[in-house]
């Protein structure tokens, strides 16, 4: 077997980033807003990134510079000079999709390291060989391809690595080659502003399309006789197909959620790392893995195009946003003083006295009842929000913080 794949985790801030750290991650991938296709939730700054990149590799972890933007001419200098920024702090490599700035950047930049992005829909060996002689070493395949066309790049290009999605959201459109943002909202996915528009719920008034959040708005839309399709798909959720994906010589796997929260990055790392180190001791899957991977909130699971399924079952037809199903994010752990035993906690969803608290470690998972409950001030409280200051609890076993979360039991 292919020595063990790298567990590629996404790292939307620097406390993301080092949560990544903490739960698994062989690599995380960041990048500023400028230049990266999350602009709307992305607040990195090149001063966190340096930090990020330092604060990564003291603990042997790599840092991919995610640049995938599309670039029109004005945005090529500004592209570049964000790249310079940035590659001062050596980043392991940088995740392009556009050519252009490919060229512009390996003329300036000739001893890095450069990924092709999975925008830019390399589906078949000639194309990942096309994109090796351009000066490229790995590329991220696009999540449309089955186990049997990885498998078959890999046999007629060994020479380049191949990096694929295993976990997270899944687009309509080939890895977000999409204008539906564009056309319904005015925001380019392709510059890093897509706003989910095929997940929102319409209701038809022929001709037109109405979009519930916003009434008397109307889209011309035509209806034939297989009727009117705006797709939200399932995520995607490979994790039963690692071992197939390993043998296939699969070199990195990545889950996708810059934007996504610590909670989920924690849960989905740890799921992840846990049955990629099975794998390799030739183990099955805990049942732990799953149950951390169900804690998330999601819109039910597909393995996507890796295996034939029938196409309906990769859709949700029921909701288009992700929802706890099994648990919610309590809170994180901030601060914990072992001599006293307390805990400070900064609440993120309701957390009441007699709740099951479950607390999220990298390595391990405990359970216990919150019996009390006060304020910064020791004032006592039954019921904590989130948007409300930190509160204190005492807790049965000593807490690592601060990469320490709170789950909370929760039925919808």
């Amino acid at each position: 077997m292919t020595p063990q794949p790298e567990l590629i985790l996404p790292a939307g801030t620097l406390e993301k980033l080092q949560f990544a750290c903490a739960y698994g991650a062989d690599a995380v991938y960041a990048g500023l807003p400028q230049v990266s296709l999350r602009a709307r939730t992305n607040s990195f700054t090149a001063a966190q990134l340096a930090e990020g990149i330092q604060y990564a590799h003291a603990r042997g972890v790599k840092v991919f510079l995610t640049a995938n933007i599309f670039a029109r001419n004005l945005r090529l200098e500004p592209a570049l000079q964000s790249l310079r920024e940035v590659l001062r702090f050596a980043p392991d490599a940088v995740i392009l999709s556009d050519p252009g700035l490919l060229l512009l950047a390996r003329r300036e930049f000739p001893d890095l390291e450069f990924h092709l992005s999975t925008q830019a829909n390399t589906m078949n060996w000639a194309a990942v060989q096309f994109w090796h002689e351009q000066g490229i070493q790995r590329i991220i395949l696009p999540r449309e391809l089955s186990l049997e066309e990885i498998a078959a790049i890999h046999a007629r290009v060994p020479s380049v690595d191949l990096e694929v999605f295993v976990h997270g959201a899944m687009c309509i459109a080939y890895s977000g080659r999409c204008l539906l943002s564009s056309y319904v909202a005015h925001r380019d996915a392709n510059l890093g502003v897509c706003t989910n528009s095929c997940r929102w719920q319409y209701a038809l008034r022929t001709p037109v399309l109405e979009e519930r959040q916003r009434p008397g708005e109307y889209f011309p839309i035509q209806e034939d006789d297989h009727g009117t399709y705006i797709l939200n798909s399932k995520d995607l959720c490979a994790v039963n197909h690692l071992d197939a994906l390993w043998k296939a010589g699969v070199r990195g796997l990545k889950v996708e959620g810059r934007t996504k929260s610590v909670y989920y990055l924690a849960h989905i790392g740890r799921a992840y790392r846990k049955a990629l180190d099975a794998i390799q001791r030739g183990n099955p899957l805990e049942p732990s893995v799953f149950e951390d991977i169900h804690a998330t909130a999601n819109r039910g699971f597909t393995p996507g195009f890796l295996i034939r399924v029938p196409e309906a079952s990769r859709q949700n037809y029921e909701l288009g946003s992700s929802r706890y199903t099994r648990y919610k994010f309590g809170a994180i752990v901030r601060r914990y003083d072992p001599a006293q035993q307390h805990a400070e906690l900064e609440v993120k969803n309701r957390i009441a006295v007699g709740d099951t608290l479950e607390f999220i470690t990298p390595h391990r998972t405990w359970t216990q009842q919150l019996r009390q409950m006060v304020d910064l001030s020791g004032n006592p409280l039954t019921v904590a929000h989130s948007g409300g200051q930190n509160v204190l609890i005492s807790t049965e076993q000593q807490v690592e913080a601060p990469f320490t979360l709170v789950r909370v039991p929760y039925e919808p």
